[in-house]
């Protein structure tokens, strides 16, 4: 018994993100390299657009106060070295998360690296591209703007709490125009969804279990404490809701995925993979 409880303990770390822009990249690796460890709880401490020394400063006291693991994105060197050199003389791990990618990619290339702050979040045309497709995506959910839906790139259907919204705006970050339209008991799918033809824009079919749907509605009624029966929920009303929305879906040919045990990041990789296929 006491093993077991040893093995649920939640183990707590402090880990300080310095980054000289957004932190984005920080935060994601920082989410994939904890998701390899179970039962782990980072305590964040972040640091965004770190551009001076005395910004860094304020960032190593906060670091000395509470020791432990730090990870950077710093492009000016003299920053770098200020940072690196304070950490090994504390004894706090330090990590420049790019550089081993970057170097390998410079010797691949055969090209020196830049040294511009933040050059992944510059206003290119591929920045431009992707605001235009968070704001299509924003004005295109949960059914509006079907007037509008063969300007999308993709659209996804699906019945309520398939995770479409924010399927859709991942995809949209990634320059992406995509729309979702959802499928309501007793209300006709659009018919402007329904005249699609051809392969843009691509249609892609949410489909899931059952059994893992009602537990995601049951856990939505009690974070809304709905604790009153409803058909939302009832095994029976949501087996033949599935059942009515897969018809649909063989009838139109749509493509289909199966959500149920797919996180967001899962199913808009592979909703991405199938607009590589249509292109």
């Amino acid at each position: 018994m006491a093993d077991g409880s040893k093995r649920k303990l939640q183990v707590y770390f402090n880990v300080h993100l310095v980054s000289d822009a957004t932190g984005e990249t920080l935060n994601a690796v920082m989410r994939a390299a904890c998701a390899q460890f179970e039962n782990v709880m980072p305590l964040e401490h972040n640091y965004y657009l770190v551009r001076s020394p005395r910004q860094l400063d304020r960032v190593l006291q906060e670091i000395d106060s509470a020791p432990g693991i730090v990870w950077f994105t710093i492009s000016d060197d003299a920053l770098r070295t200020k940072l690196e050199n304070h950490c090994r003389s504390k004894g706090h791990p330090v990590l420049p998360i790019l550089d081993s990618s970057v170097n390998m990619l410079s010797r691949h290339l055969g090209l020196p690296a830049s040294e511009r702050t933040a050059a992944q979040h510059s206003l290119n045309e591929e920045y431009f591209e992707r605001m235009e497709a968070i704001n299509y995506t924003l004005a295109h959910d949960d059914g509006a703007g079907t007037d509008n839906l063969r300007n999308a790139d993709v659209i996804l259907v699906g019945v309520s709490r398939t995770s479409k919204t924010p399927t859709c705006v991942y995809l949209a970050n990634r320059g992406v125009k995509a729309a979702n339209v959802p499928l309501v008991p007793g209300v006709p799918p659009p018919k402007q969804l329904l005249e699609l033809d051809g392969k843009r824009p691509l249609v892609v079919a949410l489909k899931v279990s059952p059994d893992r749907l009602v537990q995601i509605r049951q856990q939505r009624l009690l974070s809304l404490n709905e604790t009153a029966l409803s058909s939302y929920a009832d095994d029976d009303q949501v087996k033949a809701e599935i059942a009515k929305a897969n018809r649909l879906f063989a009838q139109q040919k749509w493509r289909t995925l199966d959500v149920s045990r797919r996180s967001v990041e899962e199913t808009a990789a592979a909703i991405l993979n199938l607009l590589r296929e249509e292109s």
